[in-house]
């Protein structure tokens, strides 16, 4: 979970808009504690209203002229202008010119043909068809400048690997960097020779902490045919965005999407769970407070405290890697850094002695040690 938007020079500023990265065309020897041991409470709310649908899929019912845009066009190009670095000087956030990028996407998500808006056609003032009223549009960017609103929140989704994702207030933003952790599954899978549901590939797969559902989906597509995924979030709002990410894929009948806490809905897979990957909470609690604007303004702290020293849910998850994966099992954490992973290194060949094999800590794309493999004894 890196925690900023433009950067990747430090552990706890990494880059969070991978729209900068990507084209807009990551032996038995001792017997583990109970794993509900660090279970919360499931928050009430039912899980009945729909997700929001992102601004580019919705259909284009609303119209204003090019006269009109083009004043909206201009005001939202100053507003972004006045800007300047005051951001990036203040918490390493987007400066002016990150801001006009995100302009011209929120152009391409907003109207239904763009490109009338740069390039005007020969009708005087034509009628140009928009996903949301003008209005909207600026109270939009009003937000994203304001209230330095995520821009994945402002466009309601996020570009991910070959993904799009649908993203809301209430889940985190999927990062460029956990896009390895869907790497590191098909380099696993790729190394099995045989596809039966005693391996890798025909086996199950469970992404606990899920959010968006985009490292499940990432790697429910690598698996192909072969095995199936479990996906779980305490969040219902996670869940949800979640479901309505895995049905967009049509992989419905392939993830399972359940409410709870960590292993909680798992019950009866002990010792059955073939890969095990988690984005978990992993920021000291003490360093919420320190964190750009764009995260610790608006994304979910459940999904960001990792507690006092940040390894709480690492912790909770390395317990439950002994429980439920199976012999030759595989797991990968996202950590937050250096210190995170070797500690993690220790505390599973020491604590979980014999449990574990093949444990390694791997580079984020920044070149920072953001994460850690292994295999279950």
């Amino acid at each position: 979970m890196n925690l900023s938007i433009f950067t990747k020079t430090s552990i706890l500023s990494p880059t969070l808009s991978s729209r900068i990265i990507l084209n807009r065309s990551i032996s038995n020897s001792i017997t583990p504690t109970p794993i509900i041991s660090r279970c919360y409470p499931i928050p009430n709310p039912p899980i009945s209203t729909n997700p929001k649908t992102p601004l580019f899929l919705r259909p284009p019912t609303f119209s204003a002229t090019l006269s009109d845009l083009q004043k909206w066009q201009n005001w939202a190009k100053t507003l972004a202008s006045s800007i300047g670095s005051t951001f990036t000087d203040s918490d390493n956030g987007p400066n002016s010119e990150n801001l006009h990028r995100e302009l011209n996407w929120l152009i391409e998500d907003a109207l239904e043909n763009p490109q009338f808006l740069q390039n005007p056609q020969f009708i005087e003032n034509p009628q140009l068809q928009l996903r949301a009223e003008l209005g909207d549009l600026y109270e939009l960017w009003k937000q994203r400048i304001e209230e330095r609103r995520p821009f994945q929140y402002v466009v309601g989704c996020e570009h991910w690997r070959d993904l799009v994702l649908s993203v809301e207030e209430g889940v985190l933003i999927p990062r460029p960097e956990t896009e390895l952790m869907v790497d590191l599954v098909e380099g696993v899978v790729k190394e099995e020779e045989d596809d039966d549901d005693d391996g890798l590939k025909g086996g199950l797969w469970v992404d606990l902490g899920t959010g968006s559902g985009a490292i499940a989906i990432g790697i429910a597509r690598v698996l192909g045919g072969f095995g199936r995924v479990i996906v779980v979030d305490l969040s219902s709002v996670a869940v949800r965005v979640a479901e309505f990410n895995v049905k967009r894929y049509n992989l419905q009948d392939k993830i399972s999407v359940k409410q709870g806490s960590w292993f909680e809905p798992l019950s009866g897979f002990e010792g059955r769970v073939a890969g095990l990957v988690s984005n978990p909470p992993y920021i000291p609690s003490g360093h919420i407070g320190g964190l750009q604007a764009e995260v610790g303004r608006h994304e979910p702290r459940l999904a960001l405290d990792g507690g006092e020293d940040g390894m709480a849910d690492l912790l909770h998850l390395c317990n439950g890697a002994a429980s439920m994966l199976k012999s030759g099992g595989f797991f990968a954490f996202e950590t937050n850094g250096e210190d995170q992973c070797k500690f993690l290194v220790d505390h599973m060949e020491t604590v979980y002695y014999g449990s574990f094999y093949n444990l390694k800590i791997v580079k984020d794309f920044a070149g920072i040690e953001r994460f850690v493999t292994g295999f279950r004894s």
